[in-house]
């Protein structure tokens, strides 16, 4: 399956799953490069006669469907330049916001959707440097909403996040939605990022990825998933 495809099809049965599948959303949303989430949303188009950010819309009724269409409707700058004097007022905006949550949830900030949703991933990089200099912690340590930490996670550190996934999928007796998730971001980061998501895997778990893979799978499947990781470096 081309990659557009394939997550046009997993933004399409993650909005069917609901909400315990939405972090799809965002990953989909986060990780990819814009052309490749400009394709994802042309591809929608023609699988399914709407677009993401319309059934999206449509399909989430809580309050983080704000935040879940501007993601999926970015396209982001990808060159290098970062105005730094933006990135850090930028990171004293989040720093106000979070503090003040209690009186504004962050999903109705639209300066912090419009933070997360707009800028480039290198700019954003600069805003949590800038962040844990403000305020001593990671900009996801601080932030409560399921959503927004996993949108921070997949900008900022994509490898890490995905090692969260793919370490929460390959736990015992997990429940089958979770075990997809192994799959999924093997094959998706197989020949991206898989060497970096080895590396980072490792560090957080002194074991390596194919160690445990070869633990928890089995069969053909087992050898299917290794052979995916080795191909990614």
């Amino acid at each position: 399956m081309h990659p557009w495809e394939r997550d046009a099809r997993l933004v399409k049965e993650a909005l069917k799953k609901g909400p315990n599948e939405y972090g799809v959303l965002i990953e989909v949303a986060c990780t990819r490069s814009s052309e490749e989430l400009l394709g994802a949303r042309k591809a929608y188009h023609s699988l399914f006669d709407h677009s993401i950010e319309e059934d999206v819309a449509s399909h989430i009724h809580g309050i983080e469907r704000k935040l879940l269409v501007a993601l999926l409707s970015a396209y982001r700058y990808e060159g290098t330049k970062v105005k730094d004097d933006t990135a850090k007022s930028e990171a004293k905006t989040l720093s106000n916001a979070i503090k003040n949550a209690h009186k504004k949830p962050l999903n109705e900030d639209d300066e912090v959707i419009r933070i997360l949703a707009t800028r480039s991933k290198l700019h954003i990089q600069a805003v949590c440097k800038h962040y844990k200099e403000i305020s001593g912690k990671n900009l996801d340590e601080d932030l409560d909403d399921l959503r927004f930490k996993e949108a921070v996670q997949c900008l900022c550190t994509p490898q890490i996040y995905f090692s969260k996934v793919l370490n929460a999928a390959l736990k015992i007796d997990v429940d089958k939605n979770t075990k997809k998730s192994l799959t999924r971001v093997i094959v998706t980061r197989a020949d991206i990022d898989m060497k970096d998501i080895k590396a980072d895997y490792h560090n957080l778990y002194g074991v390596s990825l194919p160690q445990k893979v070869e633990e928890v799978a089995r069969g053909s499947y087992k050898d299917f998933l290794l052979n995916l990781i080795v191909r990614g470096g």
